[in-house]
């Protein structure tokens, strides 16, 4: 059984006992989690797809931590004109492990 959730504008395909990176959401480390938009959920034999969400469905998780991405160079520059800039960026995450899709 499978399901394909949308949290922080991305999609992801889950099943029971996967970890997943997701954008930051709010809560503490080992706080429940549910997620309500559920875009498709299969069993072995049927398929449900949601217009756009499968209704009486959720999956949940638990925070399992919270953390930032590596770093990444934004180099920015106009040649002949003596303009550079150089900035780091780490996107934050929270990894999150599926617990059990309700539907």
């Amino acid at each position: 059984m499978y399901a394909v959730i949308e949290t922080g504008g991305k999609q992801y395909r889950v099943q029971e006992g996967d970890t997943i990176f997701v954008e930051k959401v709010a809560g503490n480390e080992g706080e429940a989690l549910s997620f309500d938009k559920v875009l498709l959920i299969s069993n072995d034999e049927d398929i449900k797809v949601g217009k756009p969400y499968v209704d009486g469905v959720s999956v949940n998780g638990t925070i399992l931590e919270h953390g930032k991405a590596k770093k990444i160079v934004v180099f920015k520059f106009k040649r002949k004109k003596d303009y550079r800039k150089k900035q780091g960026h780490r996107q934050p995450y929270t990894k999150v492990k599926i617990e059990k899709i309700n539907g």
